[in-house]
Formats: structure tokens, sequence, C-alpha cells
């Protein structure tokens, strides 16, 4: 899976020389490696059609991901509780948990010095993907499942959340949406295939 999240600069023969006496200066110390999180993905350099979904998905796509965040919403942050929620393998799940840390879903806080032991907390872009899995969780009650093995409470009923348009406030129906493509030789030909059935 292509990483687009991650930049890493380019350097300069000033900057290679600069770290080039950096590093002979302080042995002890390795030159560091790690990228740093793109803040956006162009949505044109990805396969197909340039679009936000696609681009989130290079995010949060594979199977474990949402289910981690899923896990550390729920308050779950150290590994052996994430791994026992997600059923993820570990080693798959070391490698999601390290993806999420790079591309800012998560961070890591250490919690212990001695032994070195980390969790895992939400970002304010990890906490914004609460309504990703709202939305997942009531299309796979009514789709996915027989009985629904979480329901969720608001006050005091059963919780359905409602597509709402911020601006007017008024619910969403797809007979109200129309696309605008911004990138050129994208355009859609609109067809409420939701609608048609």
């Amino acid at each position: 899976m292509c990483k687009p999240w991650l930049v890493t600069p380019s350097k300069t023969a000033e900057s290679k020389t600069a770290e080039s006496k950096t590093a002979e200066s302080n042995p002890a110390e390795p030159e560091s490696a790690e990228p740093r999180i793109a803040d956006r993905i162009d949505p044109t350099t990805l396969p197909g059609r340039p679009c936000s979904v696609a681009a989130a998905l290079e995010v949060v796509g594979d199977r474990w991901s949402l289910l981690v965040v899923r896990e550390v919403m729920f308050g779950n942050h150290r590994f052996s509780e994430i791994a026992h929620g997600t059923g993820a393998p570990r080693d798959r799940l070391a490698a999601r948990l390290k993806v999420l840390v790079e591309s800012g879903v998560l961070e890591r806080r250490q919690y212990q010095a001695s032994p070195a032991r980390w969790d895992y907390h939400l970002t304010a872009r990890g906490r914004s993907l609460s309504a990703v899995l709202q939305a997942l969780r009531q299309w796979g009650d009514h789709w996915a499942v027989d009985e629904p093995p979480l329901t969720l409470r608001h006050r005091d009923h059963a919780f359905e959340g409602e597509w709402t348009c911020k601006s007017c406030g008024e619910p969403v129906r797809s007979a109200d949406i129309h696309r605008h493509c911004t990138v050129a030789g994208w355009e859609v030909d609109y067809v409420d295939a939701i609608a048609q059935g």
C-alpha cells in the first residue's frame, strides 16, 4: 500500500554535509529517518477517479484500521487491549498501529519508563472518524447481522443517526444531492442510483 501522507523532505548537499558533521561530533545519536506527516493526500496521485473516499481508504481502508480506531474510542489504549478487541494477529496489529500513528490518526504516549511502554490515543483526525464508524455500525445493524451485538442510547432512547445539512439543518435525501467535480476530465453524469434502486 502506498503511503502518500508520508513526506520525506529532500536533502540538499548543504544539509547532508551539516548532518554528517553533526553525526561525527555526536556518534551516539543516529541520524533520524522519521518521516513527517503531510496534511493532505493529493487525490489526483491515486489510481482511478480522484476522490476523497479513495484518499481516506489509503489511510483507513484495510480490514483492521477502523477496528483499531473503534477500540481506542471504547477506551482500550494498550496493545493487548486493542489486540483482544479487534482479534487482529499481533504482527498485523503492530503494522496497522504504526501506519495509523504515521498518518496522524493515533498518537503514542509513553505510560511507563522502565521498561518503556506506550499506549495509543486518538488525535483530532482520529476522533473525526466517529461518524464513519457510526454510519458503518448502522449499516451493519441493518444489512449484515441478524441481531445488533451493540446498541447505542441517546438519553432515554435508542440512537439512530441521520444525515442533516449543516447549513440549513434539514435532513438530506439522495435526490437532493448534486455532484460537482473539481478535477478536469472526471465530470460525473449525475444519475441517482440510490433513488432508482
